[in-house]
């Protein structure tokens, strides 16, 4: 229960915090820091420190400006220290979770009077292999690469400009200069580059590597364990949840958790929990396997067992690969029938069910990628004794090496049993069913038919790993509501009807700025129409001098549009696709500063997290409604799902969905409380639509001009 003794450390620390800042309190933020303090201080636990009621999760839309990363901060890590628990801030963005790290965290520690210790928690992938990055210098002067030829299509190639920033690497580190994370290297890493010399769960040897006292991993994992708050992304939480939780971080009962940019956290479930393999590159990948296992087998033979199950998977692999090429030709037969319709970019099974002819070869698929992952499990568990044990025949340099190659094949089978698993077995009448579909593939010139299966909804996968789990739970962004309401968010992530959902008000005077809908407006839903109509208009609605942001929903209507724009136009537009984005926004914001005009043309990624403010934007720009793409496959297999139970897809989905990002749209104009300027929104269903008055009327209060 919330104590008077919590309650007032809570007071007093809001006020010793903005006193030290010399900054005065907002309506919304003290308002975030209640109804946070009120649901987590309720939280009752038993002798065995176990949650014992519901009502443990906190869901607040707080727009930009109230001061949310303090509002929940503040509560939450008072909160976690008597209770007991640790708390684990989670973020969708690396810049988020920096600005928590670098500034917000330091600062309430500094001016709040609150003791507690905090730390950045990152994925594996995001640390050097100090193994790898050996192996990768050694193989380079010695002229050998044994291992190369095992995952040519995995792998890039190294070039003598690659082998000499490994060799900087190397000396940073000998140096003490650089602690062997990617985002502290000074210089930008290419994805080719940085692959090669990190890892994963599967291909690390853990604490039995030679490195393990120098590994840039373990020393920041390590440091987890001692610290009260652990700032980390929401797909390590995922990660963690899919392992069962408390693997990567503390465990979910022993844990408050909070989800800024929870609007993100949904979509990441379902990317969490979806399975792609493409059946031409794992076939070819199989085939590659069978012929380097000798020269795996030929360094690793003689440690424990290892030869017994490895005299098993020629078969193991031969069987899959066979079985992949008797299903090539069917599927090739159903993608064919798409290739008709340029609307349609896969083939997508209806109702998410597997025809009969695909379910028995499906049935063997899984099976047959079961025995090969458990063979090299087998293999994986016999190298991991074998490093343990001093009278191992077998050099421990060998096995150090080639347990990662096993790895990599085991993960690899894994994923691909977990695939064949979701087409063998039929959903059940009762629960929601998973998208099934196949996307046609153009690699290098040769078809390939990438095999996809995902939940449609993330909803009960994160009601049973996280909010059943986890002793509490703050979800909180700028975007929660739609059609000010919240049941897109609940239906979508699942929270509990006994959450306490909240709406705070934002600091902002909405009225600044002006929601203009142009009499020249036309509907779009006539595509040709409407780029005609955005080609004839734009050069008149453009301010040359000021700086301005203009939304597209169709990157060939944003191409459309540009190529038709007058020169003297086209010299101030930055389009997206040009540059990276972080690039387009520093060049941006250059060309202003110099006294220049400058015009954005950006497409979805550019209606959120871009953060222009005063006059760095005065006019935003949105071409149309923003309604989903037609052909994204679990789109349609949900909208397929709520029509199956009476429901009407278009109300319950499609326009709940268009007006969360329209506001996340218009969210781009007003940064700070002193901005102004305009939105033209060029698209008359706004309008003439029964769903615009809705969508309109869940805006906020703009000033609103409709000719």
């Amino acid at each position: 229960m919330l104590t008077d003794a919590v309650k007032k450390q809570i007071q007093s620390a809001y006020s010793k915090f903005l006193e030290s800042k010399n900054l005065k309190s907002r309506y919304g933020q003290k308002l975030m820091i209640a109804e946070i303090a009120k649901t987590l201080g309720n939280i009752d636990l038993d002798d065995e420190n176990v949650r014992q009621s519901s009502g443990h999760i906190c869901v607040v839309e707080a727009g930009t400006g109230t001061g949310k990363t303090i509002a929940y901060l503040l509560p939450s890590i008072a909160i976690a220290k008597a209770l007991g628990k640790k708390l684990v801030v989670s973020t969708a963005t690396v810049a988020l979770q920096e600005q928590i790290v670098n500034k917000d965290l330091p600062e309430l520690h500094r001016h709040s009077g609150l003791s507690f210790s905090f730390a950045l928690a990152k994925g594996r992938g995001r640390y050097l292999c100090l193994s790898k990055l050996d192996n990768l210098l050694a193989e380079y002067q010695s002229g050998l690469n044994p291992t190369r030829a095992l995952y040519e299509d995995e792998m890039p190639s190294v070039t003598a400009q690659g082998i000499k920033l490994y060799q900087s690497m190397m000396e940073a580190l000998a140096s003490n200069k650089w602690n062997g994370e990617r985002d502290t290297w000074p210089q930008a890493l290419e994805q080719d580059q940085w692959q090669i010399i990190t890892t994963d769960h599967r291909q690390c040897t853990g604490r039995r590597c030679s490195n393990v006292s120098t590994c840039s991993f373990f020393k920041a994992r390590d440091s987890l364990h001692s610290v009260d708050c652990i700032v980390t992304n929401h797909d390590l939480v995922l990660a963690d949840l899919a392992l069962g939780g408390g693997a990567i971080l503390p465990d979910p009962k022993d844990t408050l958790y909070v989800f800024d940019e929870g609007h993100h956290l949904p979509q990441k479930a379902l990317s969490h929990f979806a399975h792609h393999s493409r059946m031409t590159s794992t076939s070819k990948w199989l085939d590659q396997c069978n012929k380097g296992l000798g020269a795996v087998l030929g360094q690793i033979s003689g440690a424990g067992n290892v030869d017994r199950y490895a005299e098993q998977l020629p078969a193991a692999f031969i069987d899959c690969k066979q079985r992949l090429d008797q299903l090539y030709p069917l599927l090739l037969e159903l993608v064919e029938t798409i290739a008709l319709d340029d609307r349609q970019s896969n083939y997508r099974f209806k109702d998410g069910v597997i025809p009969q002819e695909l379910l028995i070869p499906s049935v063997e698929l899984q099976r047959s990628f079961d025995r090969l992952s458990e063979l090299l499990g087998k293999v994986s568990s016999e190298l991991t004794e074998a490093m343990e044990d001093p009278h191992c025949p077998v050099p421990k340099i060998d096995l150090e090496n080639n347990f990662p190659i096993v790895g990599t094949w085991q993960a690899r089978a894994e994923a691909n049993r977990e695939l064949w698993a979701t087409y063998a077995v039929p959903d059940s009448a009762t629960s929601v069913p998973r998208a099934r579909w196949l996307t046609p593939v153009d690699a290098s010139g040769n078809m390939d038919i990438e095999v996809c299966s995902s939940p449609i909804l993330a909803s009960k996968t994160l009601e049973y790993s996280l909010w059943d789990k986890c002793c509490g739970a703050v979800v909180t962004s700028a975007t929660l509501t739609a059609l000010g309401n919240f049941q897109r968010f609940q239906m979508r992530a699942g929270t509990p009807n006994d959450a306490n959902y909240q709406v705070v008000p934002s600091p902002f005077n909405f009225t600044q700025a002006t929601l203009e809908v142009p009499a020249f407006a036309v509907d779009a839903s006539n595509a040709d129409v409407h780029t005609i109509s955005l080609i004839d208009h734009l050069p008149k609605l453009l301010d040359k001098n000021e700086g301005s942001l203009v939304l597209f929903s169709s990157r060939r209507q944003m191409l459309d549009v540009y190529d038709e724009m007058p020169d003297s136009l086209r010299d101030l537009i930055l389009i997206q696709g040009d540059n990276s984005k972080q690039e387009m926004l520093i060049q941006h914001k250059q060309k202003i500063d110099q006294g220049e005009g400058s015009i954005l043309f950006g497409l979805a990624s550019f209606a959120e997290g871009v953060d222009l403010p005063g006059k760095y934007c005065t006019h935003v720009i949105i071409a149309k409604l923003p309604f989903a793409v037609p052909d994204d496959p679990i789109e349609a297999a949900l909208s397929e799902w709520v029509s199956s139970r009476g429901g009407n897809p278009f109300m319950d989905i499609t326009v709940p969905d268009a007006s969360l990002k329209l506001i996340q749209a218009c969210g781009r104009l007003l940064r700070t409380e002193t901005d102004t300027g305009k939105i033209s929104l060029l698209d008359r269903r706004i309008i003439t639509k029964r769903y615009g008055k809705a969508i309109l009327n869940s805006l906020p209060p703009f000033t609103q001009v409709v000719h």
